[in-house]
């Protein structure tokens, strides 16, 4: 495998947004889903030196990842008399594993009926982009779909990159008020 250089300063452009949405998915909570962004991205800087190159970067810092919200769920169940870390188990005698990610559909090969809910979630989401504020949905629109960077979205819209992420972040919270009406508490 040839040798992989770690480029902190693209670190945020190149995986800020799939690092969040890995988390978000498992903290379900957005402010704490950037704090433990934040701290994926100095325990990465901190620990650099370390980086063997056996892996891409955004693997090494989804395993640091990891690690953080292991840490956060363990605090917090401390802090709630509870010393453990629960993990998702299917009680079955398959002999191809037990473990909930092992049980989960394979995406690659969708049937029928994902692809019909697929469709229904374009549709769905389309409608919550239209529904956002013009600047909001533009912006982002920019970052999350046309996959623009930072510094080119910063200059278009004479915004800083703090204010970007504060309107991406804000999007999504209305994104997902939206789709939880439109989709998510369907009949």
């Amino acid at each position: 495998m040839p040798e992989v250089k770690l480029i902190p300063e693209k670190w945020v452009d190149r995986y800020g947004d799939y690092l969040f949405n890995f988390t978000i998915s498992r903290v379900n909570d957005s402010i704490m889903a950037q704090d433990l962004v934040s701290e994926t991205f100095l325990a990465g800087l901190k620990s650099a030196h370390r980086f063997k190159g056996q892996s891409t970067e955004r693997t090494w810092l989804i395993s640091i990842l990891k690690r953080k919200i292991i840490d956060h769920y363990r605090k917090s169940n401390s802090k709630k008399g509870q010393a453990e870390v629960r993990m998702s188990y299917l009680d079955n005698n398959d002999q191809n594993g037990d473990w909930m990610e092992e049980q989960v559909r394979d995406l690659r090969n969708p049937n029928v009926e994902d692809e019909i809910e697929q469709k229904e979630l374009g549709v769905a989401l389309n409608e919550c982009i239209a529904a956002l504020p013009e600047r909001y949905a533009t912006i982002f629109v920019q970052k999350t779909i046309d996959k623009l960077d930072t510094e080119t979205i910063c200059k278009e819209h004479d915004i800083t990159a703090s204010n970007l992420w504060v309107i991406i972040h804000r999007a999504r919270v209305q994104l997902m008020d939206c789709l939880n009406s439109k989709w998510y508490k369907k009949d």
